[in-house]
C-alpha cells in the first residue's frame, strides 16, 4: 500500500514537473511562434460603453490590456504616450475605460511564466477617427424601436462648442461629409450643446423610412470632421415615452471623482423649462418619483440648461448621491426625477500630498459647453500624481482667497498647486498690485498652515475670442497686468512657469488652438498644463 502510494506521489511530481518543463520551453523558445501572433481586434458598443475584443492566441492565455493617451509633444522629456489604466483578464473582450477623448491600447498576452507576446500594437480608439465623427450610441431598429419622443445619443466629440443633428426620409446624398444633405433632408437644428437631445419625432413620423446623423461644430459653427454615419430610426407610436432626464454619463473617464465643487450634469427632456438638482447623504426611498426627499441635504433650481454647479465644497468624506428632476414654469415636476447617480469623496487618514486651488481654469470645463464634471478638461487628470481639485469657477483672485480658511484648510494638503488671477486679468477695476496682494496673502496662510505653495504663472488670454464666446469685454491693460503678476510669481521659492507655452506666432495672446473661448484651455490645453507641472513635480514636499 504503501509502495503504491509511494509510486503514485512519484508519477505525480514528475508529470508535474515535465508538465512545467514543457510549458517553459514552449514560451521560452517561441516554439509556437507566439511573440509575432498577430491578434486581430475590433470595437463595438454595449449601450454606450466601449467593448474592445481580440482573437484569442493559439495558447492558453491571460491578457493585460493598457490604456494610453497621447500626450501634446510640446514639452521636452515628456513621454509620447502616457499610461492611465491598466487591467487583466482571461477572457479575450474588455470593456475599455470611459474616455472623451482618443485613447490607445495594448492587448498583452501572459503564459504561466510570463510574457509571452513581444510586439504591442497601440490600437487607436474607433470613436475618435481621422477625421473625427461622432458615433451613435442610441441604435432603434425592429428589435429596440423608439417612441414618438426619444433620446438620441452619441460619443461626445472632443473640444466641440455645439453640434447640428439633420433628421433625413432617406439615407443622405453622400457619407462622411460636413455638408446637409439635398436630397432627403427634412430637418437640422445646431441648437445642440451637449451628445444628446430628446426629440419630438411626431411630425415625421409619416415617413416610411427616418435617419438621423449629426456633426460636431466649433465656436465659429465651423465643422469638426464630419457628419457620423447616418442611423435608421424605426418608430412605435405605442412605445411609452422616456419622462425622466437622462443622466450624462455616457463618456465619463476612468476613475471618475469630482472636483470639490461637485458638477451635476444630464440630458435635457422636452417639457423641462427648468430643473432641480437635489444631493443626498443616502439613496433616495424611491427611485423615479416625483416629490423630494424629505432630509436631502442641497437642492437647486437651474434654467433651461444641462449642468448644475454646486455652490458648496463637498469635502467631508463619504458617498454623496444625486438627481435631478424636470420643472414646468409653474415649479411642478416633468414626469419624473432621474435615476439616482452617485459619487465618493475619499476619507483621508493623513494629509494629501497635493491639491490645486484657483478658479475656472483649475476647477476644470473649456470649449464653452463642457463642465467640469467633463474630466477630460480638467489638468488635474493628466497629473502623473493624484491631486484633491478644489477650484472653483468664476473666482477672482480676491474670492480664491476668501475661501482659503473654508476649502483648503479642511483638507490641508501638503502642496498645494495655485493659480488665479485669470478672471482679474479681463476686469479693469482690477489692478496688477490688487491681484499680487492677493496672491501673497494665499502664499502666507499656506506657510503659516504648513502647506508648500506652487503658483503657477498666468497664461495669456485672447480678447476677441473672449468677446465672441461670452460677450464680455477684456481690460485693454491685461497684458502688462499679466506680466506684472507673473514678475511677481517668478519671484517666489517655488513655481511653475506656464505662460510662455500658451502664445499665439506673434506672441501677443493666447493661440486659439489652446482654448475656444480665448480663455479656459480646452484638452490640448489641459493636457499641456499637466505635463509642464509633471517636469517640475520635484518641488513637492514630500
Amino acid at each position: 500500500m504503501r509502495k503504491g502510494l509511494a509510486f503514485f506521489l512519484t508519477f505525480l511530481i514528475v508529470t508535474c514537473l515535465m508538465t512545467f518543463a514543457c510549458i517553459y520551453a514552449t514560451e521560452k523558445t517561441d516554439y509556437l511562434h507566439l511573440k509575432n501572433y498577430q491578434i486581430e481586434t475590433s470595437f463595438h458598443d454595449d449601450n454606450g460603453h466601449t467593448i474592445l475584443t481580440w482573437q484569442r492566441y493559439p495558447y492558453p492565455c491571460f491578457y493585460k490590456v493598457v490604456t494610453y493617451y497621447k500626450t501634446t509633444g510640446n514639452v521636452p522629456e515628456s513621454p509620447q504616450y502616457r499610461e492611465v489604466a491598466s487591467e487583466y483578464t482571461f477572457g479575450n473582450s474588455y470593456q475599455v475605460p470611459g474616455t472623451a477623448i482618443p485613447a490607445y491600447y495594448k492587448v498583452i498576452a501572459y503564459g504561466v511564466f510570463g510574457q509571452v507576446s513581444s510586439e504591442e500594437i497601440l490600437i487607436p480608439n474607433a470613436n475618435y477617427g481621422d477625421p473625427l465623427k461622432p458615433v451613435a450610441i442610441s441604435k432603434y431598429d425592429s428589435d429596440n424601436p423608439a417612441s414618438l419622443k426619444p433620446y438620441i445619443l452619441w460619443h461626445s466629440v472632443p473640444d466641440c462648442v455645439l453640434y447640428e443633428l439633420e433628421l433625413l426620409s432617406g439615407p443622405p446624398d453622400h457619407e462622411n461629409t460636413t455638408v446637409i444633405s439635398k436630397t432627403n433632408h427634412v430637418f437640422s437644428t445646431q441648437q445642440v450643446f451637449t451628445n444628446g437631445l430628446q426629440i419630438d419625432l411626431t411630425p415625421y413620423a409619416k415617413y416610411p423610412n427616418l435617419y438621423w446623423r449629426v456633426r460636431a461644430m466649433n465656436l465659429k459653427k465651423e465643422p469638426i470632421g464630419v457628419f457620423s454615419d447616418a442611423e435608421p430610426i424605426t418608430i412605435d407610436a405605442n412605445k411609452e415615452v422616456p419622462n425622466k432626464p437622462l443622466l450624462n454619463n455616457f463618456d465619463r473617464m476612468a476613475n471618475f471623482r469630482q472636483p470639490v465643487y461637485p458638477v451635476y450634469t444630464w440630458i435635457p427632456m422636452l417639457g423641462a423649462v427648468k430643473y432641480e438638482v437635489e444631493l443626498m447623504v443616502h439613496k433616495p426611498a424611491q427611485e423615479n418619483n416625483t416629490e423630494p426627499t424629505a432630509d436631502r441635504a442641497w437642492a437647486k433650481v437651474v434654467g433651461d440648461v444641462f449642468s448644475c454647479y454646486d455652490e458648496y465644497p463637498r469635502y467631508y468624506g463619504g458617498e454623496y448621491y444625486w438627481r435631478v428632476r424636470g420643472l414646468d414654469a409653474n415649479g411642478n415636476t416633468v414626469g419624473v426625477y432621474s435615476d439616482t447617480d452617485t459619487f465618493t469623496v475619499p476619507v483621508y487618514k493623513e494629509r494629501p500630498l497635493l491639491a490645486t486651488f484657483g478658479d475656472s481654469i483649475t476647477h476644470g470645463g473649456g470649449a464653452v459647453s463642457f463642465s467640469p464634471a467633463n474630466l477630460e478638461y480638467s489638468y488635474d487628470t493628466y497629473l502623473d500624481i493624484p491631486a484633491i481639485n478644489i477650484g472653483r469657477s468664476g473666482d477672482t483672485s480676491e474670492t480664491s482667497l476668501k475661501r482659503f480658511e473654508t476649502d483648503v484648510l479642511p483638507i490641508r494638503p501638503r502642496n498645494l498647486i495655485i493659480m488665479t488671477g485669470s478672471n482679474s486679468l479681463r476686469a479693469s477695476h482690477i489692478t496688477a498690485k490688487m491681484v499680487i496682494d492677493d496672491l501673497d496673502t494665499i502664499v502666507k496662510k499656506c506657510q503659516e498652515n504648513d502647506i508648500r505653495p506652487i503658483l503657477l504663472t498666468l497664461p495669456p488670454v485672447n480678447p476677441a475670442n473672449i468677446m465672441r464666446a461670452f460677450r464680455t469685454p477684456t481690460d485693454p491693460n491685461w497684458f502688462i497686468k499679466m506680466q506684472t503678476i507673473n514678475k511677481y510669481i517668478r519671484s517666489q521659492q517655488y513655481y511653475i512657469d506656464l505662460e510662455p507655452y500658451f502664445y499665439d506666432n506673434t506672441h501677443t495672446m493666447l493661440a486659439p488652438q489652446w482654448a475656444n473661448d480665448g480663455l479656459h484651455a480646452d484638452i490640448q490645453g489641459k493636457m499641456l498644463m499637466a505635463e509642464i507641472i509633471n517636469q517640475h513635480l520635484d518641488l513637492l514636499d514630500r
